[in-house]
């Protein structure tokens, strides 16, 4: 079972397959190796110690950051995921943390969780992906209603309570729609990037 794996300088921490979005360009639909990882399809979700075990078992002292973001959305394990990062605060203070998300943890909990984050996340990266409600819809195909305003609303909510929050397409858009999106970004207070598609981002794999 893969719990964490590595990316480049980063170490990635896969914590669950579960997620709200299944989108066209999602790594997991094309790809089970990740990184230096064979798999990331989970035969179950790991325990807050199996996770943290394998943290540790990493020189984290050589890791530029730790990233939640595996085949699912890591806010659906937000009190395992927070748990984490109050260890790493306390274990590994000079390592940064960040959630690759859906933006869709306040439509998973009923609530607005961002006052959670404050103190324990250092960066939010939201999948944006597209710049208008029906494309979102149409390619990301969420099970909850309102998920694009959802995602704006969290990324603005977010932006008040983490150093940083950005928000990212992947780079099979148009010009004139990376550029729509960049605008929206702007609106909600968050820095903005182009990623590829053919790498984990987001909430989840890739979307």
């Amino acid at each position: 079972m893969t719990i964490t794996y590595r990316v480049g300088a980063g170490l990635y921490v896969n914590l669950t397959n579960r997620c709200g979005n299944r989108c066209d360009f999602c790594v997991r639909t094309f790809s089970d190796a990740v990184g230096d990882a064979p798999t990331l399809w989970l035969p179950r979700e790991p325990t807050r110690a199996e996770v943290w075990e394998s943290i540790a078992s990493h020189d984290m002292n050589a890791c530029r950051e730790l990233v939640f973001c595996g085949y699912g959305e890591p806010t659906e394990r937000l009190d395992d995921l927070l748990w984490v990062c109050a260890r790493m605060r306390e274990t590994y203070p000079g390592v940064p943390t960040r959630i690759n998300t859906n933006g869709q943890a306040n439509l998973i909990h009923g609530a607005d969780v961002t006052p959670r984050l404050r103190g324990l996340v250092d960066t939010v990266s939201v999948s944006l992906n597209y710049p208008d409600a029906a494309r979102y819809e149409a390619h990301c195909r969420p099970v909850y209603g309102g998920a694009f305003e959802a995602l704006l609303t969290f990324a603005r909510l977010a932006a008040a309570q983490v150093p940083a929050v950005v928000m990212t397409v992947v780079d099979l858009l148009p010009a004139a729609d990376i550029e729509r999106c960049r605008a929206l970004a702007a609106s909600c207070g968050a820095g903005f990037r182009v990623r590829s598609a053919m790498l984990p981002e987001g909430g989840g794999a890739a979307g």
